[in-house]
């Protein structure tokens, strides 16, 4: 699965639209607050990707990513990801609608790990079952 999408913010997230719920009434730049963002990914709600530079991206969902850069442990409760620009990230009674490219992807709901690479503007994805906690120990924000 392939697909593109365009950021004015330089992060690609990717969660499980059920885990960030809380946030629906939350202010659109809640997580461009350092705080607010470690500490969702840290929870395993999300993972925020900073891409360094605004502009267009590519990615694909493979069976497996050889040499990943960063791994993020997600709750997937209801099986419906999305993967894309942050800026649509739920907040402000809005929720993911790929406007901005991206896509939904439907999986068995459970606890997975993320791995993720990167060469130039295309980004790799794959999605693993995880054998222990949903949690992230991240001190700093993920940069890819």
């Amino acid at each position: 699965m392939k697909a593109n999408f365009v950021t004015d913010t330089a992060t690609m997230c990717v969660f499980d639209i059920a885990s960030l719920k809380h946030r629906l009434e939350d202010d659109a730049d809640w997580w461009s607050i350092p705080d607010a963002e470690l500490a969702e990914v840290n929870r395993g709600n999300v993972a925020f990707l900073n891409l360094g530079s605004d502009g267009k991206y590519s990615f694909t969902f493979a069976e497996e990513v050889q040499c990943p850069q960063v791994e993020v442990n997600l709750r997937v409760p209801s099986g419906r990801l999305f993967a894309g620009a942050a800026e649509e990230v739920t907040a402000e009674a809005f929720e993911p609608e790929a406007a901005r490219g991206g896509m939904f992807i439907d999986i068995q709901p459970g606890e997975y790990t993320l791995r993720v690479s990167r060469d130039g503007n295309e980004i790799s994805l794959s999605l693993h079952l995880a054998h222990g906690s949903n949690r992230n120990e991240f001190d700093s924000l993920i940069r890819i």
